[in-house]
């Protein structure tokens, strides 16, 4: 990874690699150092050391806008990464890359290093975890890049005129994979696929979805460290604890504990359903609940809601900030965890929602879709609440419906357990990865035998 300044800031220790390795980029050699450091003392981590690029306040950009020099500095990440593995005389077997940040290593990989033999065997899967960010730049941005003039084209990396990071990593990558089954289905939609549709659906036989697995050493009522009280499923006693807690943490009166509270953690972006949450608020303080909100984003949403909880002192309570601490009380204290997402890859908040008995609220996209089941009163079944249609009364419908549940206190009592009892760990999200890596390995070996390493597609 690179070496940012956040890394840098947390002192972690590190010993130097290789210093002053070369990087072609824009004509010209960049050298980067190359440190080296440990996951819990076993999993070795590189840092890719270039202070031009990489020692600054944010990762990709400011509140004004992303770094104008954003594409220079994942060509050279890209380039970085396939110079380390050849200074180390590392012969990868797989090369899992994600986003636009490495898209341009698997066609490296098929052209500039076709020939090296240190990749002779090595594979790639790359995995999008959005795909409305793609990595777009300018056309002059392409000679940086040292790739073949010919690659700039419809069959290469060129898109409406157009250099576009993403695409290359879809093109020229062995194995695709996005971050929810729903969500491959979606991308190859014209509604979802912000223009990268068509060349998705071309690749569908390739292209796979995996949830995301979460921590549930971090994650989990039973350890966590940030909360007042922790508790099971077997003993929710813990849980009111919390949410007396979390009202007390937002200045709100301590008798809305034996009413509905309802949760929100995110950021505030029109992706993640603010405009239905802003249209309804209102007509949900008509109803005898309580509503706390955790996040930064947008400034019209930071005002919009600040202005809700000054319209309604006693029952809204809203901090703009990201706050981990207070994540985990939100979690753990609220009874109703609202995601009414225009569209989610996966979400992660819904599945730590489950595992703290905070029931999810979600539209029904994407990873919301794969890891919410719609409560049946009848029967018992499911783990939250679910609707379809992107519509302010849609919402605000399942809503009602899930506090009419929440006044039937053995039938929340039951949805509760149902939803603590789900397991999204990482442990399976791993296998179905290895699964992939084995199935490219497969394919690496079926283009190299077929193509000698030049894409199909060109």
């Amino acid at each position: 990874m690179p070496f940012y300044r956040t890394a840098r800031e947390k002192k972690l220790p590190y010993e130097p690699l290789f210093k002053d390795v070369e990087i072609p980029i824009k004509g010209e050699i960049l050298k980067a150092d190359i440190n080296q450091n440990s996951l819990n003392g076993d999993i070795p981590v590189y840092f890719v050391k270039h202070d031009e690029f990489y020692d600054r306040k944010n990762l990709y950009g400011t509140s004004k806008g992303d770094y104008l020099d954003n594409a220079e500095r994942f060509i050279f990440f890209c380039r970085s990464i396939l110079e380390l593995c050849r200074k180390a005389n590392f012969e990868p077997d797989i090369i899992h890359c994600h986003e636009w940040q490495t898209g341009l290593i698997p066609v490296y990989l098929k052209t500039l290093y076709n020939k090296d033999k240190i990749f002779s065997k090595t594979a790639t899967l790359y995995s999008i975890h959005n795909v409305a960010y793609q990595g777009i730049f300018g056309e002059e941005v392409f000679e940086k890049t040292c790739l073949p003039k010919r690659f700039f084209s419809s069959n290469g990396v060129e898109h409406y005129g157009k250099i576009n990071f993403m695409k290359a990593g879809i093109i020229y990558a062995d194995i695709i994979n996005t971050v929810s089954q729903k969500y491959s289905e979606e991308i190859q939609t014209e509604e979802y696929g912000c223009g990268l549709q068509r060349i998705l659906k071309d690749r569908a036989d390739v292209l796979f979805g995996v949830m995301n697995g979460v921590d549930y050493t971090e994650w989990n009522p039973e350890t966590d460290k940030f909360i007042v009280a922790n508790y099971n499923a077997n003993d929710l006693s813990g849980k009111m604890k919390c949410k007396e807690d979390l009202l007390l943490q937002f200045n709100l009166p301590i008798s809305l504990k034996n009413r509905p509270l309802l949760g929100v953690v995110s950021r505030l972006t029109e992706q993640k359903g603010f405009d239905l949450l802003a249209e309804t608020l209102d007509d949900l303080m008509a109803y005898d609940i309580g509503f706390i909100l955790l996040g930064t984003g947008n400034e019209i949403y930071h005002k919009l809601f600040q202005e809700f909880a000054r319209r309604y002192p006693e029952r809204i309570g809203v901090y703009i900030a990201y706050d981990n601490k207070l994540a985990h009380k939100i979690e753990a204290g609220a009874d109703i965890f609202l995601m009414p997402s225009r569209y989610e890859p996966c979400g992660l908040s819904q599945i730590y929602s489950l595992k703290y008995g905070t029931i999810p609220l979600v539209r029904a996209t994407g990873g919301l879709d794969d890891t919410i089941q719609d409560y049946n009163s009848k029967d018992g079944t499911g783990n939250g609440f679910k609707f379809g249609e992107y519509k302010a009364n849609a919402f605000l419908d399942k809503v009602k419906e899930a506090l009419k549940i929440f006044s039937k206190r053995e039938k929340w009592d039951q949805l509760m357990k149902n939803a603590m009892s789900e397991d999204f760990s990482w442990e399976r999200s791993a296998k179905v990865y290895l699964g992939l890596y084995e199935k490219a390995l497969s394919m690496r070996t079926v283009v190299k035998e077929k193509t000698k390493y030049k894409s199909k597609i060109l």
